[in-house]
């Protein structure tokens, strides 16, 4: 999905991201401050109180907690499908995933009896429900050998055993599967050979087009009914989601026009327009590319989610495999996994969801010995059927969702016991009702935006004054600040900041290392101005929260952008602000008069055949500066000025319009920023074939070290394979690392008892790895 990524535990076995419901400024989904939110006692109270009932027990006053979720809850609760980030919250609550982390993201191995580790100088003890045991062969294969706890239960009393997992991985593994889950990625013996030969209906009748005459696999009246019938309806649906989204986030109100709504998404439509309209016009923009419209434009589903369920069957189109080889049932709770080669990546695809067979599939249809695993192969119809009525065997129980409030029950099952809280309600709310809802009793937990301003409210409900903002424990709320798993920073587009026709030329690359040497120069003041403490320069492409990440202390360490044209240091130790500055400048200026510029005077006087004198950058201040890059933007702008070169910033009030700005390629700079996951892997990001390498780099050499770093387990063989990959990227000068901030949750001092929290929390450890264990007052 363009606008909301999946996060949690089924992002953790994807490379990159792109962050969802994030920091203000950020290339965050959408978010109100607009709407108010209606408290949720009424409901919860009723919850409660018909639980109560059931149980012939009364429910003590403090019995639930209300966690704040981003506004725009779809409603797919499913551990399969999934697509938010907010629906992913509800579905980490209920599902039992088969590989848990520690705090610095590295995978539990030994979870049945337990794992020590020692974290900032405590030992913490991790358990799990499996042991996952990984053999490097001599054939060059790797084994996964997995062995599940046999006293897990689900929330329904029905056991789980080995055959929950491999009919989950038979899900996420097949030819039709259209969620969120990377699993395919890993190179399992087997694979391939299985995946074959088959595809869904949608796709192949897409893939032939309107004028096809081959009906080998489908009847001309069924081509014919897609066509002029089925696609088109899917399509005013799929557009509709889109009007239905901005309306729901605020972004309109109920009963405006169309052609009011979609240019919040990036689309002008005529006055009058329909829905169909609309989605003609997305149609046109994209000369009838139906899968990168439906890849790109999302609002809450695909465009196929919106066919008739029978599209989505697979069709055999070839020889396929009856069953995946690499997926080795070796007993009642295990089960071995082998692939082809070794995948540094691999280990966090075997966090799979152990999902009930009994519930999600067809008992009858299980028969591992004669290739059978839950459901016909390329048919998850009846998977997707539960979606909304979800099962599991994580610590609560989904109960209901409306209203936008999500109700949970503790489950009393749970392998870990059962959690001290007896409900767990999720509640959507809009980004300017967090602190007041905690202040005012309707949330218990909530996620605001952190920065200074965030800060000071905080401090003033606490009643300190803004100088004791740092004072965290506080008598009405609790904050805990985690480095953000991820990093803001400004992108460049070679193809549009160069010089001739070559993006990659020496000259080429001097234009954007001159224009990055001053924005660079600019980073501090603005990052403290914007965050304060709670955030700091980062001078590489990755998060600080990564192990791979470069230290001050490693060799080699530099900051970013900092040196002439000839290598030279820039700064030296002495200089202060204007200085620093003033040298900025100075070296730019080398580098636009070594890309074939004219220098006059200490000014940019003429651009080379195919560079220009002024560029822009687009980011998303909500069109008012809100944006932690706006201040060093202008700036960096105000000093290129100074030296002949001009640098404007188009602050989009929309983050639709940015999103397609620099997906599609029509940007020239960009602010945003990545979440990354718990491997360091850039392949999403900067391999040529990267999903989302929106820098358009297609180096060889690049390529071959991020494979090289997939194919080791050894952190330091792969941190220095990283170093090397993060050079190239920064000799290309296509990102510019801007900084690292800090996620915020808050509790309410008065309701939730903080020191039943885990210690040391982490981005791969956060409060929930232990809700089972958290108590209220």
């Amino acid at each position: 999905m363009k606008k909301k990524l999946l996060s949690g535990m089924l992002a953790a076995v994807m490379a990159f991201s792109l962050t969802a419901c994030g920091q203000k400024g950020e290339e965050a989904a959408p978010v109100s401050g607009d709407e108010t939110t209606s408290a949720p006692e009424t409901q919860a109270q009723n919850e409660t109180e018909t639980a109560a009932a059931d149980n012939n027990t009364a429910a003590p006053a403090n019995d639930t907690i209300v966690v704040s979720v981003e506004k725009g809850l779809e409603g797919k609760f499913s551990p399969f499908f999934s697509l938010s980030a907010n629906d992913t919250d509800v579905v980490e609550s209920f599902t039992l995933y088969a590989l848990l982390t520690d705090r610095v993201g590295n995978p539990i191995n030994h979870g049945i009896d337990g794992e020590t580790r020692e974290y900032n100088g405590t030992d913490y003890t991790y358990t799990g429900p499996t042991d996952v045991i990984v053999t490097e062969n001599d054939d060059g294969t790797v084994s996964y050998d997995i062995t599940m706890r046999d006293d897990i239960v689900f929330s329904d009393g029905e056991p789980a055993t080995i055959d929950d997992l491999i009919f989950s991985m038979y899900v996420v593994l097949d030819p039709t599967y259209d969620g969120n889950n990377t699993m395919y990625s890993v190179p399992i013996e087997g694979l391939d050979e299985y995946r074959s030969g088959m595809a869904p209906l949608y796709q192949l009748l897409v893939a032939a087009g309107e004028d096809n005459t081959d009906f080998t696999n489908w009847d001309e009246a069924t081509q014919t009914k897609f066509w002029s019938e089925d696609l088109p309806a899917a399509g005013e649906a799929f557009a509709q989601s889109i009007l239905d989204y901005c309306i729901a986030n605020g972004y309109n109100a109920e009963g405006d026009p169309v052609e009011a709504i979609t240019p919040n998404w990036g689309f002008e439509t005529p006055e009058g327009a329909t829905v169909a309209d609309f989605w003609n016009v997305i149609v046109e923009a994209y000369e009838g590319d139906y899968n990168a419209i439906s890849d790109t434009e999302a609002a809450s589903g695909s465009l196929w989610s919106f066919l008739d369920a029978s599209y989505a069957v697979g069709i055999e189109t070839g020889d396929s495999a009856p069953n995946i080889s690499g997926i080795q049932k070796t007993g009642d709770y295990s089960v071995r996994i082998v692939t082809s080669e070794l995948d540094a990546t691999a280990i966090y695809q075997m966090s799979q969801p152990i999902a009930p067979l009994h519930w999600y599939g067809d008992e009858s249809l299980y028969d591992y010995d004669n290739n059978s695993f839950g459901f016909t192969k390329g048919d998850l119809s009846g998977v997707k059927a539960k979606t909304t009525t979800p099962l599991g065997a994580g610590p609560y129980v989904f109960k209901s969702y409306s209203d936008g409030v999500v109700y949970m029950d503790a489950n009393e099952k749970y392998f870990g016991g059962a959690p001290k809280i007896a409900h767990l309600n999720y509640l959507e709310s809009a980004e300017a009702d967090k602190v007041t809802g905690i202040v005012a009793g309707t949330l218990d937990v909530a996620d605001p935006s952190y920065s200074t301003d965030v800060a000071k409210q905080i401090a003033a409900e606490n009643g300190f004054s803004d100088d004791e903002w740092d004072n965290f424990e506080g008598p009405v709320i609790e904050t805990k600040l985690i480095d953000y798993r991820g990093y803001g920073y400004i992108g460049i587009n070679p193809n549009n900041i160069k010089v001739g026709d070559d993006p990659y030329s020496d000259a080429s690359k001097n234009l954007r290392k001159g224009l990055a040497t001053v924005i660079a120069a600019y980073r501090d003041e603005a990052i403290d101005s914007y965050y304060g403490v709670t955030a700091s320069v980062i001078n590489y492409p990755i998060s600080n929260t990564s192990w791979a990440a470069p230290q001050t202390t490693d060799d080699g360490y530099k900051i970013a952008y900092s040196v002439d044209v000839d290598g030279n240091p820039i700064y030296t130790a002495d200089m202060n602000g204007e200085a620093k500055y003033e040298a900025a400048k100075q070296a730019a200026l080398g580098y636009f008069e070594a890309a074939g510029y004219t220098v006059e005077d200490g000014k940019v006087t003429a651009a080379p055949e195919g560079a220009k004198l002024s560029y822009e950058c687009v980011l998303g201040g909500g069109g008012q500066g809100d944006h932690p890059s706006f201040l060093l933007l202008k700036n960096a702008g105000d000093a290129l000025a100074s030296i002949g070169m001009e640098l404007t910033i188009m602050d989009y009030a929309n983050s639709s319009d940015l999103y397609a700005s620099y997906q599609n390629g029509v940007a020239e700079m960009w602010c945003a920023a990545w979440q990354a996951s718990s491997d360091p892997d850039m392949y999403q990001l900067y391999h040529s074939q990267g999903s989302t390498n929106y820098y358009r780099i297609a180096d060889d050499e690049l390529d071959e070290l991020i494979m090289a770093g997939r194919q080791s387990t050894d952190q330091t063989y792969r941190k220095s394979i990283y170093q090397a990959a993060m050079e190239i990227i920064m000799d290309y000068a296509v990102e510019i690392p801007i900084y690292q901030r800090s996620d915020c949750v808050i509790f309410s001092s008065e309701r939730v008892n903080t020191a039943t929290l885990p210690g040391d929390l982490t981005p791969y450890y956060t409060w929930k790895a232990e809700i089972d264990k958290l108590e209220m007052k």
